[in-house]
């Protein structure tokens, strides 16, 4: 019968020759600051002082944050090369294109968020403003994090 070490060694998660470490602690990371993100506005939300909710327009920066999140990590980077991606209408330039938007997004929300925070919230409460503000900064840095952390590998644990 195998201990509980050698069980750990045979795991997908625990096996060199599978999973480079840092992929794995680049989806980490980028997870939990993703999670952080909208825990902390979830959290400011619901733990508001004069017992009214932000207004809903406090919240398109953060989803504008994840939508950047998303096109800039649906693309590889065998994709901007031109070697992972042939055919469709823009061919290799529109995935640029659309990486390009991804991060003009991502920025943007980040931008939008320090202005909200400057011109809505200096004379009330400021810890709404500055979890907005750390919303969109742990989004954007999720992304980067995801983006240029992992290592680009066709196979990955066989599938």
């Amino acid at each position: 019968m195998p201990n509980i070490l050698e069980s750990f060694q045979m795991c997908m998660w625990f096996d060199v020759n599978v999973i480079s470490r840092r992929n794995l602690l680049s989806a980490v990371v980028s997870s939990i600051l993703f999670f952080l993100a909208w825990w902390i506005v979830i959290g400011i939300a619901s733990t508001s002082k004069d017992g009214t909710a932000p207004d809903f327009s406090y919240y398109i920066c953060g989803i504008l944050g994840t939508i950047s999140f998303i096109m800039v990590n649906t693309v590889s980077n065998d994709m901007l090369n031109g070697t992972g991606y042939e055919g469709g209408i823009c061919g290799s330039n529109g995935i640029k294109i659309w990486l390009f938007t991804g991060f003009v997004l991502g920025f943007a929300s980040v931008i939008a968020s320090v202005w909200l925070l400057i011109s809505e919230f200096t004379d009330k409460s400021h810890i709404q403003g500055i979890g907005i503000v750390l919303q969109n900064f742990f989004i954007l840095f999720a992304s980067l994090i995801y983006k240029f952390g992992r290592n680009d590998e066709t196979s990955f644990g066989g599938f």
